[in-house]
């Protein structure tokens, strides 16, 4: 991506204030920022972000732009789900994320989660007939939830009337940003 590729471009990501893993909140954030979109986070409260690396160590503190409560969706052209188990368990419990999740669905717009951000797709009820990778650990809750899992570093899947990017894990990163600076760019 070169710079301001995707200055017309609006990316929302969601997470909670405390669980998210370091590279999957902070990478694709920079990465697109980078090539010039407007990425904002949601959190549930402007408290600062406490990310982890690996669900244990301490990682980078960071803010949050906005309050998910605050959230208008219609403003935005991605939604972005970072993993992180205590993060993708507690974002699931958020109304307001699962009614984000909703209103892209619904518009038509992308969503991309990674690890464990399909959680939150899981509890939204929106995975039937789809098609997707996460952490091996979600294969039996994205199987349940009426999907196919698979074991790929990134899927995209159309079906349904709105494109879905899942990835891994950090390792997958690169294929995941890829996928999404391909979706953001078909949009324009």
């Amino acid at each position: 991506m070169t710079e301001n590729e995707l200055s017309d471009r609006r990316v929302l990501t969601v997470v909670t204030n405390y669980g998210v893993e370091q590279d999957e909140l902070l990478v694709p954030v920079r990465h697109l920022r980078e090539a010039g979109a407007s990425v904002d986070v949601a959190a549930p409260s402007p408290d600062p972000i406490r990310t982890l690396v690996g669900d244990q160590e301490p990682g980078e503190r960071t803010r949050p732009t906005l309050a998910l409560a605050d959230v208008d969706p219609a403003g935005y052209d991605l939604l972005l789900i970072p993993g992180g188990t205590l993060n993708a368990d507690a974002l699931r419990l958020e109304d307001a994320a699962v009614a984000l999740v909703h209103s892209f669905a619904a518009r038509g717009r992308p969503i991309a989660a990674i690890c464990h951000g399909p959680w939150l797709l899981v509890e939204a009820a929106l995975l039937k007939g789809k098609r997707l990778t996460s952490y091996a650990s979600l294969r039996t809750d994205i199987a349940n939830a009426g999907a196919d899992w698979t074991d790929a570093p990134v899927v995209r899947d159309d079906t349904g009337g709105w494109p879905l990017i899942t990835s891994r894990n950090p390792r997958d990163l690169d294929d995941f940003l890829g996928a999404i600076d391909g979706v953001l760019t078909e949009a324009a």
